[in-house]
């Protein structure tokens, strides 16, 4: 039965549109989810956090010792705010410094197999909240995004597939809260840094000109392909510009329908995949990729019993 303006007015229908928003809200977070997705996703975060503290290892004084890039002298972080911690400091010795960027190697190569998987990502996350808060400058949008997926890595369930832990212990997978909130918070945080990240753009007068993407491609200091061709095409470069920006600002609205999901989900491919072909950032545009992934409807069992 439709209920009636009067309803309304009188209180019954706004408790009953406020008891169908309670459903669909606690359906969006607590509906159970299979881990499979989730497990995928750790597999390539794991090898993503292993490569950067495979370079952080590289050049260890450089990074966080006392003489490095960023010397903090005496003090032991650079961040003014004490909730900036960090088990890197600089009269630490470089052996001392090397072991423990050691471990979060080790941690992180843990987490892609899924052995030990929850304490390896714990102590993975440990680790990348210390290299980010001693040396905050030589951090970007690849370590952001890394950081935007460990949290929920730790929530969820993980290691239910693919990985040692399941092989080991046997456990059978089963669709969890868990997974569905580890999932949902990396959705939702890609939605809320792609809307400010579109209208960051929009304080820029080249976005309204259509010739950002001009600027990008004319900038030899981050030019990896040669691009230059585009000036003989204004109207190409506004349509990118315009596209690329109005996929940014409307990211957040139509990622959710089915309808408009693959289409907004090819543009990330496009604008991902061009950013690190073109201006050298291939690691920001593969862990923006994968954080995307979270979004693909992976469910193989769904898939079997569609096919069956």
């Amino acid at each position: 039965m439709k209920p009636e303006y009067g309803d309304f007015f009188s209180g019954r229908g706004s408790l009953n549109w406020f008891a169908s928003w309670w459903t669909a809200w606690t359906a969006f977070w607590f509906t159970p989810s299979n881990p499979f997705l989730l497990s995928v996703l750790r597999i390539f975060v794991g090898s993503l956090l292993a490569w950067s503290n495979f370079v952080w290892l590289l050049d260890q004084e450089g990074f966080f010792g006392l003489s490095g890039w960023q010397s903090a002298g005496n003090v032991w972080r650079l961040n003014d705010q004490p909730w900036h911690w960090s088990w890197y400091f600089p009269a630490q010795t470089l052996l001392a410094t090397k072991s423990l960027t050691a471990v979060s190697l080790l941690a992180s190569i843990s987490l892609s197999v899924g052995l030990l998987t929850r304490p390896a990502a714990c102590i993975a996350f440990a680790g990348y909240v210390s290299a980010v808060n001693r040396a905050p400058l030589n951090t970007f949008g690849f370590d952001d995004v890394l950081g935007i997926m460990l949290v929920p890595l730790i929530i969820g369930t993980a290691g239910a597939r693919l990985s040692v832990d399941s092989i080991v212990w046997k456990k059978q997978s089963v669709p969890n809260t868990e997974t569905t909130i580890a999932l949902r918070l990396i959705q939702v945080h890609l939605c809320i840094l792609y809307f400010f990240s579109g209208c960051g753009k929009l304080l820029g007068a080249s976005w309204w000109e259509g010739t950002a993407i001009w600027g990008a491609v004319a900038n030899i200091q981050y030019r990896t392909i040669d691009l230059t061709f585009l000036a003989w095409h204004p109207l190409l470069i506004n349509a990118l510009t315009l596209g690329t920006l109005f996929w940014e600002v409307s990211y957040s609205a139509l990622i959710w329908p089915r309808l408009t999901r693959p289409l907004v989900l090819a543009m990330a491919v496009f604008v991902h995949l061009g950013i690190g072909l073109t201006m050298g950032m291939m690691e920001f545009g593969i862990a923006m990729l994968i954080a995307n992934m979270a979004f693909l409807p992976l469910d193989p069992d769904t898939l079997q019993t569609h096919t069956d």
